[in-house]
């Protein structure tokens, strides 16, 4: 962890952390995509055992690294809802074709 020295060094490197979480939920987001094809029905999609593992793995993750596991499993149950429906998306189209 690198040591600030100032509230606007801070800040930058909050800003770069961002820019960093941002990209890799865009390449998660493209790799959940790709797992529609894979897929053959809603449930499968909706996959509850996998969401099930994915936030009890988060939340182990969050407290090895001192960090609120409440909060993790939150942002995750969040971002894997929104893909879910996303995925949905994909498995629907993929089938009318």
């Amino acid at each position: 962890m690198k040591k600030c020295n100032s509230l606007q060094e801070v800040r930058a490197e909050i800003d770069k952390i961002d820019e960093s979480l941002v990209d890799l939920i865009s390449q998660r987001s493209h790799l959940v995509r790709q797992a529609a094809a894979f897929k053959n029905s809603i449930e499968e999609v909706k996959a509850k055992d996998r969401v099930d593992f994915i936030l009890q793995r988060v939340r182990q993750l969050a407290i090895k690294r001192d960090v609120s596991p409440n909060m993790i499993s939150d942002l995750f149950r969040i971002m894997i809802n929104e893909m879910v429906e996303t995925e949905i998306a994909e498995f629907r189209n993929a089938q009318t074709f």
